[in-house]
C-alpha cells in the first residue's frame, strides 16, 4: 500500500518529467518553428563548399566602340582533397602535363582542406592543357572557367590602359583606375558534403551565376591614337632619344583623343618588364621645362590685358637683355632688330618677352599662370597625375619673371601644357581634361554615367582668343614653325626647346 510519503514523491518525478518533457517540447517546437533558419544556416555552413566562378572583367572600348581590352576565356584547376582516391597517381600525372613541381602540387592535394586551388600555373589555362586533364577523368579534379584580360594592340596604349593580375584585379593604369565598374561580381557553385568530405547526393548542388563588369569607352580615337603612337615610334628611335611623350586633345571639350609614351612595354606580359616603365605614364607623371611653347600663353595674357597691339606696337631685339645683373640672349646672334610683337612671336624672341613679362608685371603675370592651370594639377582621370614645379610668389621675383615667361626655370607637365594651350585657341575657357567618355552597362545598351565636358574657367575672352588663333597660325606659315606648315590647311602652334 502506497504511503502519503511515496504518492508524494510519485507527485513530485510525475511533475519533474513532464516539465523536463514539456522543455524538450519546447525546445523542439522552438527548433523547428522559430530557430529553424538559424540552425538551417549554420547546417549549411558546415556542409556547403563553393566553387568560385569568375566574373567576367567589363570591356574597354574607344570612343567608336572599338575593343582595347577583352577578354579570353579560359580553365583554372582546382580540386577537391577528400575526391580524389589515389593523390600520389593524379599529382604525377598532372604535374607532367603542366611541367610543375610534382611534390609541392601533391602537399596541397593531400591537405585537410575541402578545396584547394594551385600555384599560377594552374590557373588561365589554354584548352590544349585543359583537355589532356580532363581526358584524365581524375574524380576530385575539376576545370572551372576563368579569364583572361588580352589587350589587342599591344604595345600601343598599355601606358595608359595598364594592366590586370592573374585574379583579374586592375593593377595600373585605367584598368586600376576604374577598377569598381570593371571587376564584375563573381559567382559561386555551391555544393554539400558530408563530414568526410564526400558529396551529399540528397541535396542539389546551386550556382549563383556571376555578373559581368560594367564597359567603360574612353574618348580617344583609335586610328589618331595609331598615328600619334607610329610618330612616337619613330622619333624614340630616329633620335636615339630616352623619353618621348604625345598628347592629341579636343580644346572644345578637355577629351583626350590619343595619348602615348616611349618607352613602353607589352601590357599582356608586364612581368617582363621594370616596374619603372609600365607605371608611368609620362604626358601624366613626367614634368619638364616648356621652353618657348610656354609664350603662348604670356602673349595671350599682354593681349587680354591691352598692354600691346600686336601689329603696331614694337620691339627692338638688340640681342639680348639685362635683368638683375643677368644677361638674358635671343638665340639670334646680334638679336632680331626692330618687330612688331606679332614679330616677336613668330620670331620666339627671349629678349622681346622678357619685355612683356616688364609690362605684365608679377602679380599680373603670375595670376595668368594661376588660371592657366599651371599651379595646380589638371585632376584629369588617371591615377598619379604630377603637378610641375613654379617659384611660389614670395620668391619670384625679376629674374624668374622674366625667365618664367618665356618657359624656363620652370616644369609643367604635357597635360598642364596642352590643357593651357587649347584654352589659348578654343575661345578662352580651360577645360577639365579627360579619357573616359562613358561608363556603360555590359551589352553597351545602357549608360550609366556619361562625362560631360567640365570648364574649370575662363581665362581669356573671345576675342582674345580669335586673335592667337591668328597669331599662332603665322608662326607657322611665317615664323620658326614653319617645318609644321601643311598646304591647304590652317595650322597654328608654337615651336619650343624643352629639357628633362
Amino acid at each position: 500500500m502506497l504511503t502519503k510519503s511515496m504518492l508524494k514523491r510519485i507527485s513530485i518525478l510525475f511533475f519533474i518529467t513532464f516539465l523536463l518533457l514539456a522543455l524538450i517540447e519546447g525546445k523542439l517546437a522552438y527548433s523547428t518553428l522559430i530557430n529553424y533558419q538559424f540552425i538551417k544556416n549554420k547546417a549549411d555552413e558546415q556542409q556547403m563548399r563553393s566553387f568560385p566562378l569568375k566574373a567576367e572583367r567589363g570591356i574597354i572600348y574607344d570612343t567608336l566602340n572599338r575593343p582595347l581590352a577583352i577578354n579570353e576565356p579560359t580553365l583554372t584547376l582546382y580540386a577537391i582533397p577528400y575526391q580524389v582516391k589515389d593523390k600520389l597517381d593524379a599529382s604525377k600525372k598532372i604535374c607532367e602535363i603542366l611541367n610543375i613541381d610534382e611534390e609541392k602540387f601533391y602537399n596541397k592535394l593531400n591537405s585537410r582542406s575541402s578545396i584547394v586551388s594551385f600555384s599560377s600555373e594552374t590557373k588561365l589555362l589554354d584548352y590544349n592543357l585543359a583537355s589532356k586533364i580532363q581526358n584524365l577523368n581524375i574524380e576530385g579534379i575539376y576545370l572551372v572557367t576563368d579569364y583572361k584580360r588580352v589587350y589587342p594592340y599591344s604595345p600601343y596604349l598599355s601606358s595608359l590602359l595598364g594592366f590586370v593580375g592573374s585574379d583579374l584585379q586592375g593593377l595600373a593604369g585605367i584598368e586600376s583606375k576604374y577598377e569598381e565598374y570593371l571587376k564584375g561580381k563573381k559567382g559561386y557553385l555551391n555544393y554539400y558534403v558530408d563530414a568526410k568530405g564526400g558529396l551529399l547526393s540528397n541535396y542539389r548542388s546551386q550556382i549563383i551565376a556571376p555578373s559581368k563588369g560594367m564597359a567603360l569607352k574612353l574618348t580617344l580615337n583609335l586610328d589618331l591614337q595609331n598615328i600619334l603612337e607610329r610618330e612616337l615610334e619613330y622619333a624614340y628611335s630616329s633620335y636615339n632619344a630616352s623619353e618621348v611623350s604625345g598628347i592629341i586633345m579636343d580644346p572644345n571639350n578637355g577629351e583626350v583623343l590619343a595619348i602615348a609614351n616611349r618607352p613602353t612595354y607589352d601590357n599582356n606580359n608586364y612581368q617582363d618588364y621594370d616596374e619603372n616603365i609600365y607605371n608611368k605614364l609620362l604626358p601624366i607623371n613626367n614634368s619638364f621645362e616648356p621652353g618657348s611653347t610656354f609664350k603662348a600663353m604670356t602673349f595671350a595674357a599682354a593681349i587680354e590685358e591691352k598692354l600691346i597691339d600686336i601689329f603696331s606696337d614694337t620691339y627692338y631685339d638688340k640681342g639680348y637683355e639685362i635683368v638683375s645683373g643677368t644677361r638674358i640672349k635671343s638665340w639670334k646672334k646680334g638679336g632680331h632688330g626692330l618687330q612688331t610683337y606679332l614679330q616677336v612671336l613668330q620670331n620666339s624672341s627671349n629678349p622681346g618677352f622678357v619685355q612683356i613679362a616688364r609690362k605684365l608685371g608679377k602679380d599680373k603675370l603670375y595670376e595668368y599662370i594661376q588660371k592657366f592651370g599651371f599651379l595646380d594639377k589638371t585632376n584629369i582621370d588617371i591615377a598619379g597625375e604630377n603637378k610641375g614645379m613654379f617659384f611660389p610668389y614670395d620668391r619670384f621675383n625679376e629674374l624668374e619673371q622674366a625667365t618664367t615667361c618665356f618657359g624656363q626655370g620652370i616644369s609643367v607637365t604635357a597635360i598642364q601644357l596642352v590643357s593651357a594651350f587649347s584654352s589659348v585657341i578654343n575661345g578662352g575657357i580651360l577645360y577639365k581634361p579627360h579619357v573616359v567618355k562613358a561608363i556603360m552597362s555590359s551589352s553597351l545598351k545602357e549608360e550609366i554615367e556619361i562625362k560631360e565636358k567640365e570648364a574649370v574657367r575662363r581665362v581669356i575672352s573671345e576675342d582674345t582668343s580669335k586673335l592667337m588663333r591668328y597669331a599662332l597660325e603665322t608662326v607657322v606659315a611665317q615664323g620658326t614653325g614653319r617645318k609644321a606648315y601643311v598646304e591647304g590647311y590652317r595650322v597654328g602652334g608654337k615651336t619650343g626647346v624643352a629639357s628633362y
